[in-house]
C-alpha cells in the first residue's frame, strides 16, 4: 500500500466534537476517486487535538467508509505508553498500516526516537510508516537514523518532508536515503508543492494534503510521474503554483484546506479545533478564487 497516492483527509470538527458525517463523506469521495490509500488522522487530520476515544472513533469511521481502500492512521502521542495503546486501538479497528511521528514536548534525542520506534515496531502486527515532519514535531531526522529505524521489523515506508526544488538535487537527496534503507522500504514525499519533483526523483508515494480534498487533481500528478511522464507531472504541479503560494502565505496547508473544505460545502464552519481557525476576510476570498480558477477536483 506504500505506493501511489496516499490521500490525507481533514477531520472536520468543532468544540462539540468531530463531524462524523462530513468526515465519512470526505473518505467516500476518496474511495470514489480511486486513491491508492487513505491517511486518516495525520497532521491534516488534527490527530494531536483529539482524545484517544475520539481517535478510535475516527479510525473506525475511516475503515468502514474506505471499504477495500487501505487505511493508515497516525498513532503519534507524547508518551510511548499512549502510542502503544493507540496502535492497539487502530489495529483492532482494522487499519492496514500505522503512521508514527516522534511527538514531543521536551526535545528528543536520536536515541530517544530510535527507542520509540524500536518499542513500537516490536509490538505491532501491521506495517508502519515513519513520519518525518520537523515542521510539527521539531525533530530533525538524519539519514543515518532513518537507516537504523528502517531496519526494524514492520517498517515499510518513510514519509520525508519534501525535496530540493532542483530535479538533480532532489534525485541526489532521494538516492542518499535509498542507499541507507532496505529495498522493501518505500520513500514517500510530502509537502505538496514538492510532490511532482519528489516522485520524478524516485519517491514511490505521495503523502498528500490536497489529495484528501481534491483527489482527482492529485491523482493526475501522481499517475503522470509514476508512469514516467516527468514533464507532465511537473507541468501539472506548476499550474498549481497559486495554491502552493497560498500554503506559504497562510503558514501551511491545514488552514487553507479547511477553508477550501468549508467553501466547497464539504464541511460546516468552524471545521478546526480551537485555537486553530480557518481563514476569513480577503484571504478566504483568495482561496475561493483559486479553487475556481484552478478547477480543483
Amino acid at each position: 500500500m506504500f505506493t501511489g497516492l496516499s490521500a490525507f483527509p481533514l477531520t472536520p470538527m468543532n468544540e462539540q466534537g468531530v463531524d462524523e458525517g462530513a468526515f465519512t463523506r470526505l473518505v467516500e469521495q476518496l474511495v470514489a476517486a480511486k486513491v491508492d490509500s487513505i491517511g486518516a488522522l495525520g497532521s491534516t487530520g488534527s490527530y494531536a487535538y483529539l482524545s484517544r476515544i475520539e481517535r478510535s472513533r475516527v479510525t473506525q469511521l475511516a475503515v468502514e467508509a474506505a471499504g477495500n481502500v487501505p487505511v493508515m492512521v497516525s498513532i503519534g502521542s507524547l508518551r510511548t505508553r499512549d502510542v502503544l495503546l493507540l496502535a492497539e486501538d487502530a489495529q483492532k479497528a482494522g487499519v492496514k498500516a500505522l503512521l508514527l511521528p516522534p511527538v514531543s514536548y521536551q526535545k528528543l534525542s536520536a536515541e530517544d526516537v530510535f527507542s520509540l520506534y524500536e518499542t513500537v515496531t516490536a509490538n505491532i502486527s501491521v506495517p508502519l510508516c515513519v513520519y518525518d515532519n520537523p515542521g510539527t514535531t521539531h525533530f530533525e531526522f538524519t539519514d543515518e537514523l532513518h537507516g537504523r529505524i528502517a531496519r526494524l521489523p514492520n517498517v515499510h515506508s518513510i514519509k520525508i518532508p519534501g525535496v530540493p526544488e532542483a530535479p538533480d538535487q532532489a534525485r541526489a537527496r532521494v538516492d542518499r536515503l535509498r542507499a541507507l534503507i532496505p529495498e522493501h522500504v518505500t520513500i514517500g514525499v510530502s509537502g505538496d508543492a514538492f510532490a511532482a519533483t519528489g516522485l520524478n526523483a524516485g519517491c514511490e508515494v505521495w503523502y498528500s494534503v490536497i489529495g484528501g480534498l481534491f483527489p482527482k487533481t492529485a491523482l493526475a500528478i501522481t499517475r503522470a510521474a509514476l508512469s514516467g511522464n516527468a514533464e507532465e507531472a511537473a507541468r501539472l504541479s506548476e499550474s498549481l503554483k497559486p495554491l502552493w503560494a497560498l500554503f506559504t502565505q497562510f503558514g501551511g496547508s491545514l488552514r487553507v484546506v479547511a477553508t477550501a473544505a468549508e467553501l466547497r460545502g464539504f464541511t460546516h464552519s468552524p471545521s478546526l479545533p480551537l485555537p486553530l481557525r480557518a481563514i476569513s476576510g480577503s484571504g478566504r476570498q483568495q482561496i475561493a478564487a483559486a479553487i475556481d480558477e484552478l478547477e480543483l477536483s
